[in-house]
């Protein structure tokens, strides 16, 4: 990466860059982007230089996606968590090691082309923007944020600074949305009028009350950062590296693990955008006979919702979309064989047509048509490209539309794909958390749950639920004192 051939008058004009605030360079080490063709330009011969932030579990795994493309280079990994973050150092020994995302981009923006965010849910907004207003190109894991407003945020922000986004939802790449796709507009299930998702996660404990007791932070933890937006709570056990997931004050429960895998070929073939309404309804938890237990910092053991979207440029009407968890399954369909296969067995998708249904597997993976028979008869010219090496391609394609620059390559995931899709997830959970608040019946025996009752209404352009205010509070969650969002 190094550029010997630079004559002074540019070198000047380098430094002169560096200097500006509006924009970052990628380091002494990259030819400047304005020299070479613009903001956002690397040269062909260049690799693309990544900081990782949040480098254990699927952080780990995408650095190495990243790394084995041949296209980039690990030059900066951050955690709050040494633990966690070990097997990333050992694989990157020459890339920088911080704990605080804020301090790494203040120090290093400079040498930074990139910046995959692989933390908890709610902190994924804030570094993510912060990245994206050095002028970095971001890859964020899914669900893409914790809040609906942080996902318009980081939509429009896309925009505004022309960075290179791509949310982690590796199955959009793949072959089996394209298929299914290819299959939709071929007209051979007809006009799909409803779509079903299921899955069985949470494969966390759910539905439960948050830990009384006090153990110590573990060396290598540095609590306060990993809380980050959060409200400060005591460290408990079990929580990291994956039961976050759980708990409302860091992630977004089943659906913010799994929505944005399953729903994201529904979005894709129908055209789907923003929901009109969604209705919801959650597992009980009995602490007692006849006692039901309320745990509102949980999320509950299982869930349903149903959004309604608007009539498409791709189906005649609205679409009816049902979501199910925690092991909830829709009726088999009745061209499905009592032997076959239901989706993938823990998870699937279900499009409903007035010709026919096709199905699919997490990630959109084995697409099938409905009943199995058909798959042989049908023959489809394919039409959509394939992304080079599938869901596992979705790494390489944004490295490679990193370099490319801004707007010079279309991605499966880039943000304004991801953004609604990501709002109509949290949508969801909008639904889903007020129909588990009890209010005291006016004769004081027992509760009642007016949200399990209500069919929130949506107004997407002012991002607010129009008949039942107390939704909105978690539209936009206020972040610890010392943390912002930065708009």
């Amino acid at each position: 990466m190094k550029n010997e051939n630079v004559e002074s008058h540019d070198q000047h004009k380098r430094r002169e860059f560096l200097k500006s605030a509006a924009v970052s360079a990628a380091g002494f080490m990259i030819v400047p982007r304005h020299i070479l063709g613009g903001k956002g330009y690397l040269a062909p011969s260049d690799k693309l230089m990544v900081a990782g932030i949040g480098v254990g579990g699927k952080g780990r795994s995408d650095l190495r996606h990243f790394y084995e493309s041949g296209k980039a280079e690990i030059a900066y990994l951050c955690d709050v968590d040494d633990r966690q973050s070990v097997e990333s150092r050992e694989r990157f020994p020459k890339a920088k090691y911080y704990t605080d995302w804020r301090e790494m981009l203040e120090k290093e923006h400079k040498h930074i082309d990139a910046v995959s965010v692989s933390t908890p849910d709610h902190t994924h907004a804030v570094s993510a923007l912060a990245a994206m207003q050095l002028g970095k190109h971001v890859y964020v894991q899914k669900p893409m944020t914790h809040d609906i407003f942080e996902a318009r945020v980081l939509t429009e922000a896309a925009k505004k600074y022309k960075v290179v986004t791509q949310m982690g939802n590796q199955g959009a790449s793949g072959d089996g949305v394209r298929q299914l796709v290819e299959w939709y507009d071929a007209g051979v299930i007809g006009d799909v009028h409803t779509v079903k998702c299921w899955t069985n996660r949470p494969v966390w404990p759910q539905g439960i009350p948050w830990s009384t007791e006090k153990p110590p932070v573990p060396k290598g933890l540095n609590w306060d950062l990993w809380l980050g937006t959060a409200p400060y709570k005591d460290y408990v056990d079990n929580l990291i590296p994956g039961s976050w997931r759980g708990w409302w004050d860091y992630g977004t429960g089943a659906l913010g693990d799994l929505g944005c895998h399953l729903m994201e070929a529904p979005f894709r073939v129908l055209d789907l955008q923003y929901a009109t309404d969604v209705q919801a309804s959650v597992g009980s938890v009995y602490v007692a006979f006849g006692k039901r237990g309320f745990f509102p910092d949980s999320c509950p053991p299982s869930s349903s919702a149903t959004l309604t979207f608007p009539k498409t440029k791709k189906t005649k009407g609205p679409i009816q979309f049902h979501w199910m968890d925690g092991g909830i399954k829709p009726e088999r369909p009745e061209e499905l064989g009592a032997n076959e296969l239901f989706g993938d067995g823990n998870s699937g998708i279900l499009f409903e047509g007035t010709k026919g249904k096709m199905m699919a597997s997490e990630y959109a993976a084995n697409p099938r048509l409905l009943p199995l028979s058909r798959n042989e008869e049908v023959k489809v010219k394919q039409k959509l490209d394939r992304v080079p090496g599938g869901a596992d391609g979705h790494y390489a394609q944004w490295v490679e539309g990193c370099i490319a620059g801004y707007g010079n390559k279309e991605l499966s995931a880039s943000f304004d794909k991801s953004g609604p899709l990501t709002e109509a997830v949290l949508m969801a959970n909008l639904a889903i958390r007020v129909a588990d608040i009890p209010k005291p019946r006016t004769n004081r025996r027992g509760f009642d749950y007016p949200g399990a009752n209500t069919k929130l209404e949506w107004d997407y352009k002012d991002m607010k639920v129009t008949n039942y205010d107390e939704a909105n509070q978690y539209v936009k969650r206020e972040y610890r004192s010392g943390w912002s969002l930065g708009v």
